[in-house]
């Protein structure tokens, strides 16, 4: 079968029916920020209950945690963003596109140059090769001030990752409710990055929503643990209908893993850009200890802090070298009389490239009486609207018995009720949103008490009783 998605058309789709808006579009926009509409809303706040549900929910070594965004400056001088955290761009000067260096690909027959030797590199926009300014480096941090006034203000940060509140909330998680090492702790909230972002709709925005947890085990098991993540994160998305020929794992080279990493994977999408390129959609790695250290000596450091110095990340962390396993981080291993300073693995995905990923996969084209239908084929457990109900015409009763049927499955399921317009133009509109069924109530209601129940991705019809709508959907979305 022939891949027909094309990122143009779910973004003209996104747009018509209410996914997904340019921000601030009456204003002509504002570059990689977008809205969620009505439908779009739904879908990320499914995608998110599904990775909460499976994640955290239904396990018993996992907690939740909602950190605020704003933090202490000196927890991203000690995770190393404050010192670290920047992109090296350069600028084309033909035609002024900038482009992260590690973005940018080698001329034919320069396929060896060094990363940082922009004399190979090709412009991916104009084609020229080499024409490059000086590499410069671009802070990824958003910077905001925090005080009443320019004397008592101090510069804090819109936090780049969710993982710090995490690991800074660590020993808080670990008293209060009384886990014990092998545990996680997950989160999902906003992060921003103030970094170049390409035009590849919500795939890269300098506002997004990350799903996260940091997974901390006893040092020598965090390779078994590793594996674990790994594989239940790709079934994850296989069980919520990605195709698995577009999902692959691609392992970080020792060159280009983080400071921070032992190991690192990337759960892979191939994405419709262009022809086809596989990006990021997940990472999972092996973080050792290093965050629990780094914060240890953080936790150190600031209480040098001046209290009238208000530019706090200037305060140097202590030596590196002080004995980890005694500080207040540390985890005392009771029945093996142990104390360490556990490993951590951190499945981290994001939840605008789920969405994406997910109506990308879901979009279809079929013909149905010599027209296209434009279908997103959704799991059920994604799908904004669960059940549509039509009345067939307006008249005879059936609109009031329609809108009883509406009012009785709303509770239980998010729902639309349509009477506009003939029966197959609303059919249309409910496959062009993933609805994955559609209950008419027709003349016969009126004789048998059965409504038709028509199915989004095969179109057949059935007859139910009106009183066992919600059983039947029940049964059939497995909610």
């Amino acid at each position: 079968m022939a891949d027909i998605r094309k990122l143009e058309d779910v973004v003209s789709l996104c747009k018509r029916r209410g996914f997904i808006f340019q921000s601030s579009d009456i204003y002509g926009g504002l570059a990689s920020c977008y809205d969620y509409g009505p439908l779009g809303a739904e879908l990320k706040r499914n995608v998110k209950e599904q990775w909460w549900k499976q994640m955290v929910q239904m396990r018993d070594d996992m907690v939740g945690i909602d950190c605020s965004i704003l933090m202490h400056p000196m927890i991203w001088k000690a995770s190393g963003h404050v010192d670290k955290f920047a992109d090296l761009v350069a600028d084309c000067k033909a035609c002024k596109t900038r482009t992260r260096l590690d973005h940018l690909q080698n001329a034919p027959g320069k396929e060896d140059a060094d990363i940082n030797d922009t004399s190979a590199k090709v412009c991916p926009k104009c084609g020229k090769i080499g024409n490059f300014t000086e590499p410069m480096e671009f802070k990824l941090m958003f910077e905001t001030q925090m005080g009443a006034n320019v004397d008592d203000s101090m510069t804090v940060y819109l936090r780049p990752e969710t993982a710090q509140g995490i690991f800074a909330n660590y020993r808080n998680v670990l008293d209060s409710s009384r886990m014990a090492v092998p545990f996680g702790i997950g989160q999902i909230g906003k992060s921003f990055r103030n970094e170049v972002t390409t035009k590849a709709f919500i795939f890269r925005t300098r506002e997004f929503e990350q799903m996260e947890i940091e997974f901390f085990c006893k040092p020598g098991t965090d390779e078994k643990w590793y594996e674990h993540w790994k594989q239940l994160r790709m079934q994850w998305y296989l069980d919520l209908g990605i195709n698995k020929d577009h999902l692959r794992f691609r392992d970080h080279a020792s060159d280009e893993l983080a400071h921070y990493a032992k190991a690192c994977v990337d759960v892979e999408y191939l994405f419709p850009f262009g022809q086809g390129d596989w990006q990021e959609l997940e990472g999972v790695a092996n973080r050792t200890n290093y965050d629990l250290r780094q914060h240890q000596r953080g936790m150190r450091s600031v209480t040098r802090w001046i209290e009238n110095d208000r530019d706090v990340i200037k305060t140097p962390l202590v030596d590196e070298n002080d004995k980890w396993d005694k500080g207040p981080l540390a985890y005392f291993d009771q029945p093996n009389n142990e104390k360490y300073i556990p490993y951590v693995i951190e499945p981290s995905a994001g939840a605008d490239r789920g969405t994406l990923a997910f109506l990308v996969d879901a979009y279809d084209e079929d013909e149905v009486n010599g027209e296209v239908r434009n279908v997103l084929r959704f799991h059920p457990k994604l799908a904004p609207v669960k059940a549509a109900v039509f009345p067939l015409v307006k008249k005879e009763g059936m609109p009031e018995k329609a809108t009883a049927i509406y009012d009785d499955l709303k509770g239980h399921f998010n729902c639309s009720y349509d009477l506009k317009g003939a029966i197959g133009r609303r059919y249309r509109r409910q496959d062009e949103a993933g609805t994955p069924f559609c209950i008419v109530v027709d003349g016969q209601t009126n004789e048998d008490n059965t409504v038709t129940v028509r199915d989004r991705d095969s179109m057949e019809q059935v007859r139910v009783n009106a009183d066992q709508v919600k059983s039947y959907l029940r049964d059939k979305l497995d909610l």
